[in-house]
């Protein structure tokens, strides 16, 4: 690859990391076609750009940790039913209009952002109890599994909205999501990943840069950002990636 490629890569790559790590995101959405440009073979730049999620959100994770803002009790069942379901979406596939439902992901994700920006939900001044946090983390878990494995689309993207307005902090929020992310992430690289046909310079560059724009990020989102403006943050991101599916779709 030439200097050109590496030097766009890894500034795109530090920025967007550490811009979806605030959101509790990951931007394997935006490196797949940025890389894919940049002349590296689509076999190599899925499992490449689902790597950097991983790296990115587990840096972001432990700072989140650190900082008190994962709820696990609604994360892990999140993390199972996700993890579980996103198989049954993927065999799903092949039997429904991929495009269609795209475009009701993208609809949704236009009202999510709207709803970030401008409905206030009142915040829980006490944590729900445990059934229903199981409850609710398993339900919302299972529904964003699914989504990931039928539509090929992070279900980070649906998680952190209905958190929200479930009453959790934004904050908190985006930390679980981000936990969830991870594996998530992870998951989808062992069913994409082709280990002969990565370039382990290309890989280990840009995972030191998505490491070090997701701690900046994610330290900017733990001490300089509150709620209220991280919920701008998001839900612009929702409306940028609604946009961006519509022009996949309509292309």
């Amino acid at each position: 690859m030439s200097l050109t490629v590496y030097i766009v890569s890894t500034v795109s790559v530090f920025f967007f990391s550490g811009l979806l790590a605030m959101a509790g995101l990951g931007a394997a959405f935006i490196f797949v076609p940025l890389f894919y440009y940049l002349g590296v073979p689509l076999a190599e730049a899925v499992p490449t750009a689902l790597m950097l999620n991983v790296v990115s959100l587990m840096f972001a994770t432990v700072n989140y940790y650190r900082g008190g803002l994962i709820n696990w009790r609604i994360g892990l069942p999140i993390l199972i039913t996700a993890v579980l379901l996103a198989p049954l979406g993927a065999h799903t596939t092949p039997f429904v209009d991929k495009r269609l439902f795209l475009g009701m992901f993208a609809g949704f994700l236009v009202f999510a952002g709207f709803m970030m920006l401008f409905y206030k939900p009142a915040l829980r001044t006490a944590p729900l109890n445990r059934a229903v946090e199981s409850t609710a983390g398993a339900a919302v878990g299972g529904v964003a599994g699914f989504l990931g494995g039928l539509l090929g689309v992070g279900g980070g993207n649906f998680i952190v909205p209905v958190l929200n307005w479930l009453g959790i902090d934004a904050k908190v929020a985006a930390g679980t999501t981000a936990m969830v992310v991870v594996f998530a992430s992870f998951s989808g690289f062992l069913g994409h990943v082709t280990l002969g046909g990565l370039s382990p310079v290309f890989i280990g560059i840009m995972a030191l840069f998505s490491a070090l724009g997701s701690i900046v990020g994610s330290q900017m989102m733990k001490t300089m950002i509150s709620s209220s403006q991280l919920k701008k943050i998001i839900g612009v991101l929702l409306m940028l990636i609604a946009a961006k599916m519509i022009f996949d779709i309509i292309k």
